[in-house]
């Protein structure tokens, strides 16, 4: 039976996507685990992987095309499958749901149980809430079906959040009676997952009743892990493992599972799947003494095809050209004008003597295998006054005043198509080394595409450099829900005043925007003094 394929919910805030572009084209088999298409975000590209095998048989959104998330993207089924049917609003199908809903409806109505309790051992497993801000879930693999003996501790399926794929697993003991979220398919948080009890037992009835609130009393919840920092931490090294040649490598998430539980090293296996990503049957068909041998090297890259003629304007003629706005540009749109318009800013500008730190940092780059950026110590440097001055580290609501407890830093990045701003979890409990490393491993992330949503949220605080461009001075949009952004100019060389003298010296200017409603003038002052007193004097951040 075919399946459609909807535009899937990749980031908390998306609403709507683009398809970049399709790395298959209708008529193409697919294999569970191949990319389908790059999905671009209102946050970054990013792939998309069927969970399903078959033939593409349609594309519902063209390249470069946006459409609303659960519109449909696309439909795999059987070759010469009929699919007029579900193009046309799924008309003829959905007669039949009916006719065969009402046959269902008397024999539905005598198996409600009238009482609210449920048999004995039956536990309603709902949807989870994994992270703070998950509202649906999206099952993207089923690891048992219905009918198989589940043990606590199984992992049940792999549920996409709006911020990770996790798996979910069970805690109580049973057989799987009923699955209520079918693969690809969104739910609510606490909406029916599944019914665990013992094999045998009749839960249509309980499954209907729960649906229409009559059992909503009485299910049990399977309770997400506590520590989702867990799943988090756990699934990025997996998905940043390398192989022998020091690349990434790309597994779909059912393959990294199978690997696990058969010990299996993915370093070892050679995919088959779309950009040689690895695949449920490329771990299953795996024997150790048959490992992938190393591939030779490949062939050098044909030379870049020249660019694209530009069209010919004689000369005073007026000429324009309409792009299309993408997603990225439209989310950065929207939320500056919102942060613009709502916060009553204010900025506050200082002048930093940098031959110090321009000592400390040689000092520092001289240790083997360290690098760190006059960034990364005003990055370090603002996180310690940061703690020095919590006010600047709040954020605004209606009714109260959010004090973080936590430093965590957003650094922006330029990126093809816009900003990004990557998060350094803890920013007061790194090293300058700690911070250049994470750094450039984030922006290296967000050049090339591959930044997770997980790794964009949660700043509290956020610096912002052009000195790279040598802009002297600017000033920044405020980053909300943050409170205020640090602007970072050039180091110049300048005639400076030394001990009464006028010297040859360096310096750099750094701009404070704040928010009014949470920081006073003066509170953004002293932050500022702070900051000078760690800059000026690199080796006090050490105290």
């Amino acid at each position: 039976m075919a399946e459609i394929i909807t535009m899937p919910r990749l980031s908390d805030t998306m609403t709507e996507g683009v398809v970049a572009t399709w790395l298959k084209k209708v008529g193409d088999k697919i294999q569970e685990g191949d990319i389908l298409a790059e999905i671009e975000t209102d946050k970054a590209t990013m792939e998309f992987e069927s969970f399903y095998a078959g033939t593409l048989l349609h594309i519902g959104i063209q390249e470069g095309e946006s459409a609303p998330v659960d519109s449909l993207l696309a439909i795999i089924g059987k070759e010469g499958e009929d699919i007029s049917g579900l193009l046309s609003g799924n008309a003829a199908p959905a007669a039949k749901a009916e006719e065969k809903k009402e046959e269902a409806a008397p024999k539905a109505e005598e198996k409600k149980a009238p009482a609210a309790e449920l048999p004995k051992d039956v536990k309603v497993v709902t949807m989870p809430r994994l992270s703070d801000t998950m509202t649906d879930g999206t099952v993207a693999t089923w690891l048992k079906k219905v009918g198989d003996k589940v043990e606590e501790g199984d992992i049940l399926a792999e549920i996409e959040t709006d911020k990770a794929t996790m798996e979910f697993e069970s805690f109580n003991a049973g057989t799987l009676l009923y699955i209520g979220v079918q693969e690809g398919q969104s739910a609510p948080v606490d909406s029916i997952l599944a019914i665990i009890g013992p094999a045998g037992t009749d839960v249509s009835g309980i499954a209907e009743n729960f649906q229409a609130g009559g059992a909503a009393a009485t299910e049990t919840k399977e309770e997400a892990k506590p520590a989702e920092s867990k799943a988090e931490t756990a699934e990025a090294p997996k998905a940043e493992a390398v192989n022998n040649d020091g690349g990434r490598v790309f597994v779909s998430p059912l393959a990294r599972k199978i690997a696990e539980e058969k010990g299996i090293n993915l370093n070892q296996v050679k995919g088959t799947g779309e950009n040689g990503r690895i695949v449920k049957k490329d771990v299953e068909g795996f024997t150790p003494g048959a490992a992938a041998q190393p591939t030779q090297a490949a062939p050098a890259p044909a030379a870049q095809a020249a660019p694209a003629a530009q069209p010919f304007i004689p000369a005073g003629e007026v000429s324009k050209e309409e792009v299309k706005n993408n997603q990225m540009r439209k989310t950065i749109a929207r939320r500056l004008a919102e942060s613009k318009f709502t916060a009553p800013e204010y900025s506050l500008t200082i002048e930093l003597d940098m031959d110090n730190a321009i000592a400390s940092r040689g000092v520092i780059n001289a240790v083997p295998d360290t690098k760190v950026s006059f960034n990364d110590m005003v990055i370090k440097a603002s996180a310690m006054a940061i703690r020095k001055h919590p006010q600047i580290n709040t954020q605004w609501k209606d009714d109260v005043t959010v004090y973080n407890k936590h430093i965590s830093i957003g650094v922006a990045v330029a990126v093809e198509d816009g900003l990004v701003v990557p998060v350094l979890p803890f920013t007061d409990l790194m090293s300058l080394s700690q911070i250049g490393n994470n750094v450039k491993d984030l922006a290296g992330k967000a050049r090339n595409k591959k930044l997770t949503p997980a790794e964009m949220e949660g700043s509290t605080f956020t610096v912002s450099n052009l000195g790279m461009f040598g802009i002297q001075e600017f000033t920044s949009i405020i980053n909300q829900p943050n409170s205020a952004i640090l602007s970072v100019g050039a180091i110049v060389q300048k005639p400076v005043v030394k001990n009464g003298q006028i010297v040859v010296g360096n310096t750099m200017t750094v701009t404070l925007t704040c928010d009014h409603r949470t920081i006073d003038g003066a509170t953004g002052a002293q932050f500022l003094q702070t900051l000078r007193q760690y800059i000026e004097n690199p080796v006090t951040m050490l105290a």
